[in-house]
């Protein structure tokens, strides 16, 4: 596994790398660690848009190592050194890096929930990567799904695929909502309790922001157990 690999489709929260111990130098936020029993130093780098860079420098000489990035290296020495290498990038990737396979409308929403609500999507089917949920942290139910579907299908105009949100919402007020273009009956969920809204900036995002609110106040209640709340 290289660099690229690991950190492709993930995006910085330079909040969380501040309180990993990164720092920031010219825009670039830098970071090192001792790995392999103190024999090695990874230097990291992460630029703007999150581009990443490593550096591991063998202690006792001070000089570059790069033997653990070459696929045909092989040798328990080597074997050992990559192994802590990239345990110690995967660790970096879990504490300070978000997944954001989204763009546009679909990416700042959320990062808008991200920052309000501090719940991060879960990617959940292999066979669909770039589709994602959120659930509530108290009961596990979802409040909101992220999915691509064919125009054609959800009853829109143009040809290709839509980005959409699925959202709670409440019975009562469904009926009186739904029109077709900005607010669609819940795409694989109940209609008589979800709404979809797609993700064309056709809905403003305040308007988006404060459907989410509400969603996620429908998904309060009693917890559930269960691997989802799509009910």
């Amino acid at each position: 596994m290289t660099v690229e690999d690991l950190f492709r489709d993930l995006t910085p929260d330079f909040e969380k790398m501040k309180a990993y111990g990164f720092r920031e130098f010219d825009g670039v936020w830098r970071y090192h660690v001792r790995i392999l029993d103190g024999a090695f130093e990874l230097h990291v780098r992460v630029g703007r848009n999150g581009e990443t860079e490593t550096e591991l420098i063998d202690v006792l000489t001070g000089e570059l190592y790069t033997l653990h990035l070459v696929e045909e290296a092989s040798g328990e020495f080597v074997g050992s050194v990559r192994a802590a290498y990239l345990a110690a990038l995967e660790s970096i990737a879990r504490a300070c890096f978000f997944r954001a396979s989204k763009r546009g409308q679909a990416h700042r929403i959320m990062t808008h929930v991200r920052k309000i609500y501090g719940d991060e999507p879960e990617f959940l089917w292999e066979k669909f990567p770039d589709d994602a949920v959120l659930r509530r942290k108290d009961n596990g139910k979802w409040y909101a799904a992220f999915l691509t579907a064919e125009r054609k299908k959800l009853g829109l105009s143009g040809e290709g695929k839509a980005e959409i949100l699925d959202l709670r919402a409440d019975p009562g007020e469904i009926a009186r909502c739904v029109d077709g273009v900005r607010i669609l009956p819940g795409w694989h969920m109940n209609k008589a309790h979800w709404i979809t809204v797609p993700l064309d900036d056709t809905m403003s995002d305040p308007e988006i922001e404060a459907r989410i609110e509400t969603s996620r106040m429908l998904a309060a209640g009693k917890k559930t157990g269960g691997t989802h709340g799509n009910d």
